[in-house]
């Protein structure tokens, strides 16, 4: 087998189709299927694998080993690193602006704005917004964790959720902080983790504390084998196309949006609440009217 270092997901995909024409008929069929799902191999374990193509774990460890590695672990490993590869890097996508031009970027970015809200809005993620609403309103309290580009994220879906509900914990920023504010979660409690590829570690390590303390977990991110979503009771696979430099969170805020204004039309008090705390803002001079 090559360095497992020079892989890329092309070469991998390649080794697939081989083993998919020459394996046994339960391990070619596993291949045939790893091939249009690279992302299941680089984030599962055996048996989450298994059962998500329905197969025994005796077949994925046969498929690793037809691949040429020595055991699943090492086929895991080199998925992740030629998925991490296959992403395109900031420096690339803002390149790519500059190779492909200016002409008709507005009309681009708006294009894919409008596709990536028709996407939001799937029959299947309206039901996942309901569960997830649910699952909020019942909560003892509601962690937002998110870290750079994601930040906003978290922080605005607090702030937001906070003008109506008490059960939304401020965020934090610094990583220490992240982790301290979680440690006494437990199964009444609901951690949201936001991240994408590159996926932040400090939200992968929030994420682990979440699991060890039996929170549920709602996963904001851009795959379903994206690492937090693994333990999450609801994973949002947002979409997130676009010719800028970073990838667009349009949808993140706009889930966010979605999700405080169902909890509040659901919930008894929250417009008093809200009222309340916009009479006190007034009161005390954090607004300003036109001059």
């Amino acid at each position: 087998m090559s360095d497992e270092h020079e892989e890329t997901l092309d070469r991998l995909r390649q080794r697939l189709g081989t083993v998919a024409s020459d394996a046994s008929p339960q391990v070619a069929a596993l291949a045939r299927w790893a091939m249009d799902h690279p992302q299941e191999l680089a984030f599962h374990s055996v048996r989450g694998l298994a059962n998500r193509a329905t197969v025994n774990a005796n077949t994925v460890v046969r498929l690793a080993q037809a691949l040429g590695f020595k055991g699943f672990e090492q086929c895991r490993a080199v998925f992740q690193a030629a998925l991490r590869d296959s992403v395109p890097s900031y420096g690339r996508r803002a390149a790519n602006l500059r190779t492909n031009g200016a002409d008709n970027l507005t009309t681009r970015i708006r294009d894919s704005a409008v596709a990536n809200t028709q996407a939001l809005y799937s029959d299947d993620m309206i039901a996942r917004m309901d569960r997830a609403v649910t699952l909020l309103l019942a909560a003892r309290a509601i962690h937002c964790i998110g870290v750079r580009s994601c930040f906003p994220v978290a922080q605005y879906l607090t702030y937001t959720g906070r003008m109506a509900f008490e059960t939304f914990v401020p965020p934090q920023a610094d990583p220490g902080g992240v982790l301290d504010s979680i440690v006494d979660c437990g199964p009444q409690d609901v951690v949201i983790l936001v991240t994408y590829s590159h996926y932040s570690s400090e939200v992968l390590r929030a994420h682990a504390v979440a699991l060890r303390t039996r929170a549920r977990l709602i996963a904001l991110t851009d795959s379903h084998a994206a690492p937090v979503a693994k333990g999450a009771e609801i994973t949002f696979c947002l979409p997130m196309d676009g010719p800028q430099p970073l990838p667009s969170l349009g949808m993140y805020f706009l889930l966010a949006e979605t999700l405080v204004a169902e909890m509040t039309a659901r919930s008894d008090g929250a417009s008093d609440r809200i009222a309340q705390r916009e009479s006190r803002r007034l009161a005390g001079g954090a607004y300003r009217g036109a001059e």
